[in-house]
């Protein structure tokens, strides 16, 4: 089975925010327990990129961005019951290709164990991290929950 038998939209009225949300408040390293009212938020808030077999979320992305100067990617997922087929390839290549996303200065992700995906786009390494800072709050969830 090839990577084309599967869509790639960012229509959001496709999204289901549920199968999001388990995904990430279940299943994922960098936001379990994320409350629902917030998955939802940040969808609503952001450009984002479903990944489908048929009616099925089996995928995900967000860019959140200015569409002028910056765009940060985050929540990136295949299930894993799909993953092999090249359908994270496929969700960087539309991401990356995507008209209002173009000429944009800087683009920004965290990742613990994509690197090489990434690399494949272009991504590298921070160049100065000592000009990065961050206010981060691993608990926020916890107290929201």
């Amino acid at each position: 089975m090839g990577n084309e038998l599967y869509e790639i939209s960012t229509d959001k009225s496709k999204i289901d925010a549920i199968a999001v949300h388990d995904f990430l408040s279940n299943h994922s390293y960098w936001c379990k327990d994320i409350p629902l009212t917030t998955v939802k938020t940040s969808i609503e808030n952001s450009l984002c990129f479903g990944v489908y077999d048929n009616d099925k979320q089996i995928g995900f992305a967000r860019v959140i961005t200015d569409y002028a100067t910056i765009a940060y990617l985050g929540d990136v997922y295949i299930l894993s019951s799909y993953r092999g087929k090249g359908l994270s390839k496929k969700l960087m290549k539309t991401i990356m290709s995507h008209p209002d996303l173009q000429g944009l200065r800087r683009w920004i992700l965290l990742t613990a164990d994509a690197h090489e995906l990434y690399k494949q786009f272009g991504w590298k390494e921070i160049q100065r991290p000592e000009r990065y800072m961050e206010l981060f709050n691993p608990e926020v969830y916890l107290s929201n929950s």
